[in-house]
């Protein structure tokens, strides 16, 4: 059970040893998370179908004392989801060690590896694996506002790898051009951490009523699109800073790009060479004769 970490994080956790209505009632807070919990415990058991007793069972099942508990724990979360820069900031400057930055990021950034590695679903990890080394399928990259980075990076390891794939550029408006040519079966992948974009979310929809597999990259609470997602690959992002931070997220990114990699190797290498081929052509790097 990981005790300290996000409801979400500790249901996927116990869901081995979830009763049927448990399961009942986990995928009803899945549904719009974390609010879907957020309501009286007569209406959530209402909602999923289940008992009160269930609920309370469930709560301390995860850990917590009760109900009470798990939704104080929601609550915050909310809180979390939402935060500023500015809030951000102010949190972690109130209780800043004494120690140099660069050694309490450093922890941090590694405390969000051991904890995104303990919580990451390996299912999720090979589904995703398998959807991308596909050949036949195309796919499609978009981050956010600050996550479009590692879209484009992505995207740059992926179109070495191997051919149709497309990195949708910002904003909804350039959007419907890459929807409209978007078929069943082919896979979106969507970067999005707190706050949220609603933009994003949008385009997860308008993939959906294509038929469209969707990949998601998020932090460990969870954007909006995961109830879309075929797979989710959920990463911590919370460091002593007034941005939250996408190492671990990089990392997840590289790892899937070796492993991508590694299952095409036949056809990824023979691409590799006629890429190195039109480099030497165009003299792109320097050559030390």
């Amino acid at each position: 059970m990981v005790q300290d970490g996000t409801v979400a994080e500790r249901i996927r956790s116990a869901s081995a040893n979830l009763t049927r209505a448990e399961q009942q009632l986990a995928n009803t807070i899945f549904e719009n998370y974390p609010v879907s919990g957020l309501g009286s415990i007569t209406a959530l058991a209402e909602a999923s179908g289940v008992s009160t007793p269930t609920i309370v069972r469930m709560a301390k099942k995860l850990g917590f004392r009760g109900f009470p508990q798990l939704q104080s724990k929601l609550r915050s979360e909310v809180e979390e989801t939402i935060s500023s820069p500015i809030a951000k900031h102010n949190r972690w400057n109130q209780g800043a060690p004494d120690t140099h930055l660069l050694n309490s990021f450093a922890d941090a950034v590694m405390d969000n590896m051991r904890q995104t590695l303990s919580n990451l679903n390996l299912d999720d990890f090979d589904g995703t694996c398998r959807l991308l080394a596909k050949q036949s399928t195309h796919i499609f990259i978009a981050g956010g506002r600050i996550t479009s980075t590692l879209a484009e990076y992505m995207f740059n390891h992926m179109q070495i790898i191997r051919k149709n794939v497309t990195l949708i550029p910002s904003g909804a408006s350039k959007w419907p051009h890459y929807v409209l040519d978007m078929e069943k079966d082919d896979v979106l992948i969507l970067f999005d951490i707190r706050r949220y974009e609603n933009d994003l979310l949008k385009l997860a929809e308008l993939a959906l009523a294509k038929n469209v597999k969707i990949i998601l990259l998020t932090d460990q609470w969870g954007s909006p699109i995961a109830k879309h997602a075929d797979h989710r690959l959920s990463c911590r992002i919370e460091v002593p800073s007034a941005w939250d931070s996408t190492a671990v997220m990089l990392v997840v990114v590289e790892t899937l790009i070796a492993k991508i990699q590694a299952s095409t190797w036949p056809t990824t290498a023979g691409r590799m060479q006629d890429l190195e081929s039109l480099f030497d052509k165009t003299g792109l790097f320097r050559k030390f004769t």
